[in-house]
């Protein structure tokens, strides 16, 4: 591919997959109005969440499989189509049924994360691979920050229904430029989608996401809920004897099992569940009203501007992260990452009285998910074979995903286990969690402690031997 490709290239990657980021967020701040707009029970409104979070997660794994056999610029063709076509759907959608549809639609661009990480790897330069993918991460950080800070603004002075707007007319012109200037890519991995394996590793994950996601309301000891945990297992059981049978297996498990990539996934998902959880959890925080003796009564727009600093933060330092990647080392940069997490979450404990400490605490976990993304994508990108770059890079984004709902779902079972007479949660639930999270984000660092370093290529002998090949491992 020319190398004055390469710009506008990852332009559109960064922009595909910025704009599915920040629809995870965008919605959450806007639920209430939602809600309200469409005449919907709360229990319905939260699937508007929920389809998005179950859809995502079964697409992102299978649809980067499709990508590293049938041509990644094809399929990130394609997953574009689909974004578009779900916010379309969404900005026209004349009740809570139809928007909820829309999401699963919106949903599918979860793949543009690892197709766009694929097509990274395939079509630049080796020197700037690793840069590239570091940038990526902070555009993919940064979204989900910006749907927190952009939320409030956009309802107050439009309406909710431009939260999707919005993001039709960026993917249509993305949609325009990827099909005619983004290459396609020459690697293709050997084999066919394992339909078997997609079908069985859908069943598995909604199974295990959507009682996380909805313990809430049926109650964590609900037949519902237990139920699907038990059938989770059992899927997932199936699932891998399948896969490891399999002559042509949707997720190679071989893959799964190295080294460097095992314990980046370990990481991805102990680091996702505090993550997660701050980013649903921190807002409310600071729009309960003084009164409960904690919180500053803060609107949506004035919660998410205390997000700023956060937002600000993940982007510069997956964007330098990127630049000192090759001098530090991908695992310290992770380690770092995890382990800032830890200490914002752990100020946050101690250190949430006045609105100027929320705004420190948030740019100090900022900080930490900008290391954290840029890191996790290149240890996983430097650790497999090219055809198993959309395939492997899915699954972490899945398994972060995961740790996301997990995270979320015991700090939901912490802030509103018991609540005060007015119904507001009591401080010390949110002083628990966030101690919780701090410990989730602190196994992170250790887990990233334990990812392999590179090791120095052995200098060759210049009579009797070539030069030797890098191995694949990564520091």
């Amino acid at each position: 591919m020319p190398r004055k490709s390469t710009r506008l290239t990852f332009a559109v990657l960064a922009t595909g997959a910025g704009v599915f980021s920040m629809l995870q967020s965008l919605v959450a701040p806007a639920l209430p109005t939602v809600q309200h707009a469409l005449h919907a029970s709360q229990s319905t409104a939260t699937w508007v969440m929920t389809a998005y979070l179950l859809s995502a997660s079964v697409f992102t794994p299978i649809l980067g499989r499709v990508g590293d056999l049938v041509g990644k610029k094809r399929t990130l063709v394609a997953v574009l189509l689909a974004v578009l076509a779900g916010c379309l759907l969404a900005a026209l959608a004349p009740n809570i049924g139809v928007l909820i549809v829309a999401r699963v639609v919106q949903g599918v661009g979860g793949a543009l994360f690892p197709l766009s990480f694929g097509i990274i790897r395939d079509e630049f330069a080796p020197g700037e691979v690793s840069g590239s993918i570091s940038n990526l991460s902070a555009v993919i950080a940064a979204g989900g920050g910006v749907g927190i800070v952009a939320a409030g603004p956009i309802v107050s002075a439009l309406d909710y229904r431009w939260l999707f707007w919005i993001p039709v007319g960026v993917v249509a012109v993305t949609v325009l430029i990827a099909a005619r200037y983004v290459p396609e890519s020459p690697k293709r991995a050997a084999g066919s989608v394992s339909w078997l394996g997609a079908a069985l590793l859908s069943a598995w994950l909604v199974a295990l996401l959507l009682p996380l996601s909805q313990a809430g309301q049926w109650g964590w000891g609900s037949v519902r809920v237990l139920g699907l945990f038990g059938t989770a297992v059992v899927l997932f059981a199936v699932w891998l004897l399948t896969e490891s049978r399999s002559a042509s297996p949707l997720i190679d498990l071989r893959v799964m099992r190295l080294p460097a990539v095992w314990t980046t996934n370990t990481a991805a998902l102990l680091f996702g569940a505090g993550m997660y959880a701050i980013w649903s959890f921190l807002p409310g925080f600071v729009q309960t009203p003084a009164s409960a003796g904690y919180g500053f009564g803060a609107t949506v727009t004035a919660s998410g501007l205390l997000m700023l600093p956060m937002l600000v933060a993940m982007f510069l330092s997956g964007v330098i992260g990127g630049r000192v990647e090759h001098r530090v080392g991908a695992k310290t940069q992770l380690t770092a990452g995890a382990a800032l997490g830890a200490l914002a979450c752990g100020l946050l404990t101690l250190w949430h009285d006045q609105q100027w400490q929320i705004g420190v605490v948030a740019g100090l976990f900022g900080l930490g998910i900008g290391l954290a993304f840029a890191s996790m994508a290149n240890l996983v990108v430097g650790s497999v074979p090219p055809e198993q770059t959309g395939a492997a890079t899915g699954m972490n984004a899945n398994i972060r995903t995961i740790g996301g709902s997990i995270g979320a779902a015991l700090t939901s079972v912490l802030v509103t286990g018991r609540l005060q007479p007015s119904g507001l949660p009591y401080a010390s639930g949110y002083t628990h969690a966030w101690a919780l999270l701090a410990l989730f984000c602190l196994t992170a660092a250790g887990a990233a402690l334990l990812v392999p370093a590179r090791r120095a290529p052995r200098a060759p002998d210049p009579v009797t031997e070539r030069p030797a090949a890098a191995p694949v491992r990564v520091r």
